[in-house]
């Protein structure tokens, strides 16, 4: 045997390594019941260790966004996910929009076949972070069954706190800004507790937000940013593409589209 052979099959040998981020994030799909419609309630259950934190839809300023790929699953025409009420969370200058401590996910399913299994196979890869961030990758395998009519209240408590419309007399204006459009937004709404935040998506990858600036006077909410593209050139804002999410810490309001 040669000494490179020799090598090879000692690595190949070699125990694989542990992920050591591994206990970080504990997930588990949780069994929901089945909507007059026929799909069928379920939800990704993810239980973060103390002090890490995971992220919205939108991740913010710095963040790995959540991406699902169900390619392995059968009888699953789609999977549709209600994003609960996130956090915004600030460190170091950078704003991210973020969940800690157990996220309960509820998703969706509508099956292609309605008395049939749903076998919901793939991946859900997620960052998880504290003072770094890595890559996390959930490998779900899970048959959901046609009969399914446990009513779990992680899912209906989680879903509860998925921001609704409700908004009204919302008005967008724009006019030019220093690096690009300024965006004013005012919405009629009840206060919504605590310190009023807000998250918000252009609909463009190439076209940011700068940080939000909210303010209150009675039931009027007024906020403002800055819409900027990443190649500093001008640009034009695709207003029914806005989506707005208005975050307190009782409530949270989704307005999509600003004309």
């Amino acid at each position: 045997m040669t000494k490179t052979l020799a090598l090879l099959l000692a690595l190949l040998a070699l125990p694989a390594l542990a992920n050591p981020y591994a206990d970080k994030a504990q997930t588990r799909v949780l069994h929901g019941w089945v909507e007059p419609d026929g799909t069928r309630m379920a939800a990704l259950e993810i239980t973060l260790a103390e002090g890490w934190h995971t992220y919205w839809r939108a991740p913010g300023d710095a963040g790995i966004p959540p991406s699902f790929n169900w390619q392995g699953s059968r009888n699953l025409a789609s999977a549709t996910p209600a994003w609960p009420r996130p956090t915004v969370y600030s460190q170091n200058g950078m704003r991210s929009i973020i969940y800690t401590g157990r996220l309960v996910l509820p998703i969706s399913l509508t099956p292609k076949t309605s008395d049939k299994p749903i076998r919901v196979k793939g991946t859900v890869d997620i960052g998880v972070c504290k003072d770094i961030c890595v890559p996390f990758q959930i490998v779900v395998d899970e048959t959901i069954k046609a009969d399914s009519t446990a009513a779990t209240q992680a899912i209906k408590t989680a879903l509860a706190t998925v921001p609704r419309t409700g908004a009204q007399h919302v008005s967008c204006d724009t006019t030019l800004g220093t690096r690009g459009i300024q965006l004013t937004v005012t919405a009629s709404l009840p206060h919504l507790g605590g310190a009023e935040d807000a998250a918000i998506e252009t609909g463009d990858p190439l076209v940011w937000a700068t940080d939000p600036e909210v303010s209150r006077s009675g039931q009027t909410l007024t906020l403002k940013t800055e819409l900027i593209h990443a190649l500093s050139g001008a640009f034009a804002l695709n207003r029914s593409a806005l989506r707005l999410t208005l975050i307190g810490t009782d409530n949270a309001i989704d307005i999509q589209g600003c004309d």
